[in-house]
């Protein structure tokens, strides 16, 4: 099935950039999209919920005015994350903001709920449906969702366990629309490998954390520069889902890495963790995916996309002079 044209149109690499938690705010996602990658952030970062509005507003007077001025390299388009799980108490009053600003894609999280995706299509929007098994997949599409995120190990924050390999394709087997892949990719070969499995673009968060655009602490970012695999715990002890974090943070925050224990998902209030004195998990527990030793510096968006593109010509350069006969 041919790609819609929101996904392969005004990008410069077949890049989203991922929604991340407290961090993503309107400088981030307008910036990635300027940089040519699909921009997003989680639509609870806007604090109190009615700045939202303000946010969306912004995103689009912004975009527009760099479209017009850049007529010859218009942005890419930008996606809201909704978290479709019953303790955000936010979720009515947000995606109806989605529709009033034509938000070009949504992605759905912590729960398939026809009614989102329902409201998204009225306009004509996309949504995208973020999974860790093929049961979930086959549950989002289902219910309407247009594409697929698969979420394999390695990625940062609530993620899965299962293999990038095994996970992409047995979703392949049955299912040839959109679908994206998250789980450690941070290098511009990293994007290309994603493409050869059967994905038709790669989820990026990690690395944007380390970008002067983040709304995140001068430690978070430089903690990501220095830390590589070996420092990422998968533990469902913060938020009772499991999810990949930063051991040196969770050291730095006084607790004891090997006796963590699991709580309940039962007790997570998502709207209350992205408040200012939210859940201890985001604020000075950090998450993060495996794939972040390829960040070696910290620096603007642009940079990062310069990189991420750079790698890739190069890498998709590399292939095809190995795949030449030998003279």
């Amino acid at each position: 099935m041919a790609l819609p044209p929101i996904l392969t149109e005004r990008l410069r690499l077949p890049v989203a950039a991922a929604p991340l938690f407290i961090i993503s705010h309107p400088a981030l996602t307008v910036s990635q999209c300027k940089a040519g990658v699909i921009g997003s952030f989680p639509a609870l970062n806007a604090r109190p919920e009615a700045e939202l509005d303000d946010w969306l507003a912004e995103i689009n007077e912004t975009l527009a005015a760099h479209d017009a001025a850049h007529p010859d390299r218009p942005s890419a388009p930008f996606a809201v994350n909704q978290i479709v799980h019953k303790t955000n108490h936010r979720l009515e009053h947000d995606l109806s903001l989605c529709v009033k600003y034509k938000v070009p894609i949504v992605i759905s999280s912590l729960g398939a709920v026809p009614e989102v995706n329902q409201a998204i299509h009225s306009y004509g929007g996309l949504v995208l449906h973020d999974v860790i098994n093929v049961r979930h997949a086959h549950s989002a599409i289902d219910k309407g969702a247009d594409g697929l995120i698969a979420v394999a190990a390695g990625a940062g924050g609530h993620a899965g366990t299962l293999s990038p390999f095994a996970l992409v394709q047995e979703i392949r087997s049955w299912f040839d629309g959109p679908l994206l892949l998250s789980g450690a990719i941070a290098t511009g070969g990293a994007i290309l490998a994603a493409e050869a499995m059967g994905a038709d673009m790669a989820y990026i968060g990690s690395p944007f954390i380390a970008t002067d655009e983040a709304r995140a602490s001068a430690d978070y970012k430089q903690m990501i520069v220095e830390a590589g695999a070996s420092d990422i715990l998968y533990t469902a002890h913060f938020t009772g889902i499991p999810g990949n974090y930063l051991r040196p943070s969770i050291i730095a925050a006084g607790l004891d890495p090997t006796a963590l224990t699991k709580e309940t998902v039962e007790g997570i209030d998502f709207a209350a963790a992205a408040s200012a004195g939210g859940a201890k998990a985001w604020r000075d527990i950090w998450g993060a995916g495996q794939g972040i030793g390829a960040v070696t510096s910290r620096g603007p968006v642009s940079a990062l996309v310069d990189r991420l593109q750079a790698e890739y010509q190069a890498a998709r350069t590399r292939l095809a002079l190995a795949a030449l006969p030998e003279a």
